[in-house]
């Protein structure tokens, strides 16, 4: 296997070896540039290709990098109608020191930056944008008993536990103070109300991660990055999808968020879509809309935190420090009833 950062060549060759149907040959492998969070390789025997992914080097952020979890609900998923690559095989610690999963390669595009969908007419640009809606919709429709993944998440107290979880996040990777994340934080914990269901949740819902058709991009191949997938209120994903939309979050991605693009239907339009489709009322929204900004932002500062050690692999890392004061004032004014 050639060397590649973040991977042990002769370890990951002797795990497929073993637990990889199919397998035969040498490994080549390459870093899949677009990722935030786990590190995503392409590995291929040069007949069968398969995706591998891993915790980011010094993890800082554990219940954002849960390559085990992801792995669990791909397998459950997978006869469920929800789109998703095929789980194959995970490793332990045993392996490399860090666990990792290897699905199923699904060919495909994806949108990440807004020249990605300028390729795209106005049309099929808004037609995806619904689609990955439909696709929510559907998840949020999957009864998580039926698929085994009750044990999955505690939907009870999920929005406390959210607010909680994720300010603790922020306690462990902050670089900074800044006041806004605060006094988010203090509002949210005194302000969420009661969850509006509970279904599987994805976690980090957005459009660059879901894999489209070549032939036609309105249809979903596959949905990827399931590793904060949990049992939980459904808004959350919803609310976070819509905070995906506004351009304060396009520094994380440099180049320019697709999901910001004005081509793309408005949050409103989003929103009310899901909410015809899934019966849902929006009532709350605004408490939705906030914790997606404040986990974002936190996100982000993770991110930022482990690139300012030197742990980050790939480009375009370097702006991701100018997006969690903008995304935390955006939560502040969502949370004050202030819309999108």
């Amino acid at each position: 296997m050639n060397v590649v950062d973040g991977l042990d060549p002769d370890a990951v060759a002797r795990f497929f070896f073993e637990h990889v149907p199919g397998f035969d040959g040498k490994l080549r492998a390459e870093l899949v540039q677009g990722g935030r969070s786990n590190l995503t390789y392409k590995v291929t025997d040069g007949r069968t290709c398969w995706v591998l992914r891993r915790p980011p080097l010094g993890d800082l952020t554990p219940s954002a990098h849960d390559v085990g979890r992801e792995f669990r609900v791909l397998s459950a998923l997978a006869d469920s109608g929800v789109p998703v690559a095929r789980a194959v095989a995970l490793g332990d610690t045993s392996v490399m020191g860090v666990p990792f999963s290897v699905v199923e390669y699904v060919d495909g595009v994806v949108m990440r930056t807004e020249e990605d969908l300028n390729a795209l007419s106005d049309r099929t640009a808004v037609r995806c944008a619904h689609a990955l809606v439909d696709v929510l919709t559907r998840l949020h429709d999957v009864e998580p008993a039926a698929v085994g993944l009750s044990g999955l998440g505690r939907p009870e107290g999920y929005l406390a536990r959210q607010v909680g979880r994720w300010y603790g996040q922020w306690l462990r990777v902050r670089t900074r103070d800044l006041t806004d994340i605060e006094v988010l934080h203090e509002r949210l914990a005194a302000a969420h109300p009661t969850e509006s269901g509970a279904s599987v949740v994805h976690g980090d819902f957005r459009i660059d991660n879901a894999i489209l058709a070549r032939d036609d991009p309105s249809q979903v191949r596959a949905l990827v990055d399931w590793e904060m997938a949990t049992i939980g209120d459904p808004l959350a994903d919803l609310g976070l999808h819509l905070v995906y939309t506004d351009p304060a979050f396009s520094p994380v991605l440099a180049g320019g968020a697709a999901s910001t693009s004005s081509r793309l239907p408005s949050p409103e339009d989003l929103a009310q879509r899901y909410s015809a489709m899934s019966g849902r009322s929006l009532d709350h929204l605004g408490f939705y809309l906030a914790l997606g900004y404040f986990k974002i932002a936190v996100i982000a500062e993770g991110i930022h935190a482990r690139h300012r050690q030197g742990l980050t692999l790939g480009s375009g890392f370097e702006t991701v420090r100018d997006a969690p004061a903008p995304l935390a004032a955006a939560g502040l004014h969502a949370l004050r009833g202030g819309g999108f």
